[in-house]
């Protein structure tokens, strides 16, 4: 299996990498990080032809920069589109396409009961509005899904929940709850007034699961998630609870928090994939207890 991975040098593209090279494929890495090649340029001129493509590549950097980015965020716009191109012109075979969460209308993820996002929520011909910059980035990548399938590549569309692991950058949420856990901070921040909801997958299992949709050509779209609903209080909770100590809690409400609630339900996924990392053995690794 000759492989091309775009952002294998990012959180999500080392795992798969090293889930790759575990299993003794070949693996072409492309990643602008530590000056190495741009896929951008890659999808724009080259015309070397994979056994699969999976892309990883994208602006993002957490909250702050959805937010605080949208030009930059947009960028995904470019990357995306150059990837469909690519992969018409290259004719491979097989390709995945990690759309997001952030794909979801945001009217679906308010404050008041949750509801769990299942894939039929979004409908490509007449969707709600997405996420910030970045989700519209990826719903559009997935409504040209179809153009690329109809050029002959099999597609497997995934849109990951929030992702975790011990080696995030801690722009992320959950690395920097277990950087402040570490410090035992005291009061510990909590952007937004903490009842706000994600749904947790450890990095490992957003990387088996991929692999999984591959081994079985299950093509998607399919949500990669737990469908547990959990508070930053309560992350934060289990996060000091576990480092042996019980802060205050200091809100700040005026930070960057995006959409209250955002959970899956996980039915589709559960057809091919089970998560096996639960949020507490998660943070026991990272806190390396």
């Amino acid at each position: 299996m000759r492989v091309l991975l775009t952002g294998h040098k990012g959180f999500v593209g080392r795992h798969l990498h090293a889930a790759m090279d575990g299993r003794g494929w070949d693996v072409d890495g492309v990643d602008l990080l530590h000056g190495g090649a741009d896929a951008l340029d890659l999808f724009r001129y080259e015309n070397t032809r994979y056994d699969l493509a999976i892309h990883c590549a994208a602006v993002i950097g957490g909250r702050a920069s959805i937010d605080g980015s949208p030009l930059g965020v947009a960028t995904n716009l470019a990357l995306d589109s150059w990837y469909f191109r690519w992969l018409v012109r290259t004719k491979t075979p097989r390709a995945v396409y990690f759309s997001s969460s952030a794909a979801y209308p945001v009217a679906l993820q308010q404050p008041g009961e949750i509801h769990r996002l299942v894939e039929t929520d979004i409908d490509l011909d007449r969707p709600g509005r997405p996420d910030a910059t970045y989700g519209l980035a990826k719903l559009t990548g997935e409504q040209l899904v179809p153009v690329v399938e109809a050029h002959g590549t099999r597609m497997h569309v995934l849109r990951p929940f929030s992702g975790y692991g011990s080696d995030q950058a801690d722009c992320y949420p959950f690395p920097a709850f277990i950087r402040r856990a570490k410090e035992r901070q005291d009061p510990f921040e909590i952007w937004g007034d903490g009842s706000s909801t994600r749904d947790w997958i450890h990095v490992s299992d957003l990387v088996a699961a991929t692999l999984a949709a591959v081994d079985q050509d299950f093509t998607g779209p399919v949500n990669l998630g737990w469908g547990r609903a959990v508070s930053f209080d309560e992350l934060a909770g289990l996060v000091t609870t576990m480092s042996g100590y019980r802060p205050e809690h200091k809100h700040l409400p005026t930070a960057p928090q995006g959409v209250h609630h955002r959970v899956c339900d996980p039915e589709r996924m559960l057809d091919f994939y089970s998560p096996r990392v639960s949020l507490e053995e998660g943070i026991q690794r990272a806190l390396g207890t």
